[in-house]
């Protein structure tokens, strides 16, 4: 069964793989990059990745997808639409859907995701990601808020990936109980918040010096890289590292 408790007719050999999730896509290229035979147009890494490209996360060309005949599509419950998933599976193809809300759910969801969706052994990329992410803050906790989006502003809200990332990282996230994971807020509110932190990424947005600091005057920002926030596959590697540095500037 998937992450979502579904049962998956999964051949016992899996040859071809098309990818709806770009975090997904890097870990199946940097793990089986002959079996992927197609992804969405929003997967970009690696940079060179050579496949039939399906349209969006929201808006796969079903039609494409059922074209490359593939063994196993990989979706994840946040990214992809019900409604698609359910078109592919009425079409008869095994479809794969990943639910990760937290670091630790990435390394358990993925290293299910390798032996059982693409019956392959968990990459060594994998144990390094774990490792890296195995020593917790010790030092002080600062608070943050981490828009997403701008014209309405938008921030990361309760039960998501990236405010768990931080929370490791030392930084607790000032709408994290807030009741919808990606509210919209007024600008004057969030600038009134006070945080220690503004963390702006730069997708799905892509905040920039010249774009988004200069909303939250007197507050300290901090551009990070979305990929390192937001991703889980093999970034997981080297993100701790590369954040804590991104936090501290």
């Amino acid at each position: 069964m998937d992450d979502t408790g579904v049962p998956v007719p999964i051949p016992a050999t899996v040859r071809r793989i098309v990818s709806l999730v770009p975090s997904l896509t890097e870990s199946v290229a940097a793990t089986l990059p002959g079996a992927l035979v197609g992804a969405t147009d929003w997967c970009s890494h690696p940079a060179d990745l050579d496949v039939v490209r399906v349209r969006g996360t929201k808006n796969p060309d079903l039609d494409a997808i059922r074209r490359l005949a593939p063994d196993v599509v990989l979706a994840n419950a946040e990214e992809n639409r019900p409604p698609d998933i359910e078109a592919l599976r009425a079409s008869g193809i095994a479809v794969w859907v990943t639910r990760i809300e937290t670091v630790e759910e990435a390394f358990t969801s993925l290293e299910r995701m390798f032996a059982e969706a693409c019956r392959v052994e968990p990459p060594a990329w994998l144990a390094r990601a774990r490792e890296a992410w195995r020593e917790p803050h010790t030092g002080p906790r600062r608070t943050a808020i981490v828009p997403i989006w701008r014209r309405p502003w938008m921030v990361a809200g309760r039960d998501t990936f990236t405010g768990d990332v931080l929370r490791r990282l030392g930084v607790d996230n000032l709408y994290a109980a807030h009741p919808e994971r990606y509210p919209k807020i007024p600008l004057t509110e969030l600038n009134e918040r006070r945080p220690d932190l503004v963390v702006l990424p730069d997708e799905p947005y892509a905040f920039s010096a010249s774009d988004g600091p200069e909303s939250f005057p007197g507050l300290t920002c901090a551009l990070v890289s979305g990929r390192l926030l937001t991703w889980y596959g093999p970034s997981l590697a080297e993100a701790p590292a590369l954040l804590r540095r991104a936090l501290r500037s």
